[in-house]
């Protein structure tokens, strides 16, 4: 069977204790994926200067945030990777012709175990996290995307982490309603991808008007082009809420049935 890939906002990291709808989409995830042969993670937190292959045995839980209750750093992630996909991993990236390299002392930086915890809490499926590269576009990681996509036929679930919103600067009390420019951004987001249209959703941060204010910075959007272009392009929403007011969290499914 193949896999979808899937794109997933992993919010602010307080979000195993939060009582949103985002957790509980969360916490639901992981039963719509049994028996998978492991994980493959792209998140927001992690660029390079080549797409780099965390490669250590057992990744440590890294708390990479400060100003959190102290409960949750206590909380760990001991998953682990898995040689034989880590060797596939690159030999995609290979055959694609993107440069990669090999981190042996890297962790699992909180937009990886942040949505893993609550999705798959035994942590029995290996994980095995890629970074970005430090300046990629939308469209070099598409592409990127597309070089993983044979991995979803190997029992792989590739899953980008970030958000579709996300401008810090503009939070509110978490529940407060999102402002009119982070509601019409998603709504760019959504509708660009349930119709499938790549071109369109390429074209940021040029486009649309509120792409620099939704994101300051575009690393949390940009786990999102890696899982379209690993699914093909065209995605159904899974889940749509919003955190903090200003991070959107927009989760969606590419490729095959969700």
């Amino acid at each position: 069977m193949t896999l979808p890939s899937l794109f997933l906002a992993h919010g602010a990291p307080d979000l195993p204790f939060s009582r949103t709808p985002a957790r509980a989409f969360t916490e639901g995830l992981g039963a719509r994926y049994p028996d998978l042969r492991a994980i493959l993670v792209i998140s927001a937190h992690w660029e390079d200067r080549v797409n780099t292959i965390g490669i250590a045995p057992h990744p440590e839980t890294i708390h990479d945030f400060g100003g959190f209750d102290p409960a949750l750093y206590n909380l760990r992630y001991p998953a682990r990777t898995d040689p034989a996909v880590i060797d596939e991993v690159a030999a995609a990236l290979t055959a694609a012709g993107v440069p990669h390299a090999r981190d042996g002392r890297r962790g699992y930086d909180h937009g990886v175990w942040i949505p893993l915890l609550l999705a798959f809490p035994q942590a029995e499926v290996p994980v095995i996290q890629l970074s970005l590269r430090h300046g990629a576009s939308a469209r070099e990681n598409f592409a990127l995307g597309q070089a993983l996509a044979p991995l979803r036929e190997q029992g792989v679930l590739i899953i980008g982490s970030g958000a579709t919103v996300h401008n810090l600067r503009g939070i509110g009390r978490e529940g407060s309603p999102p402002p009119d420019w982070a509601r019409a951004f998603d709504n760019w987001i959504v509708q660009g991808v349930t119709r499938g249209d790549a071109e369109t959703l390429l074209s940021f941060p040029q486009v649309p008007a509120e792409a620099r204010i939704a994101h300051p910075t575009p690393e949390h959007l940009m786990p999102l082009y890696v899982a379209m272009g690993a699914g093909g392009g065209q995605g159904e929403v899974l889940h749509r809420s919003f955190s903090w007011g200003s991070i959107g969290m927009t989760s969606f499914a590419f490729g095959a049935a969700a």
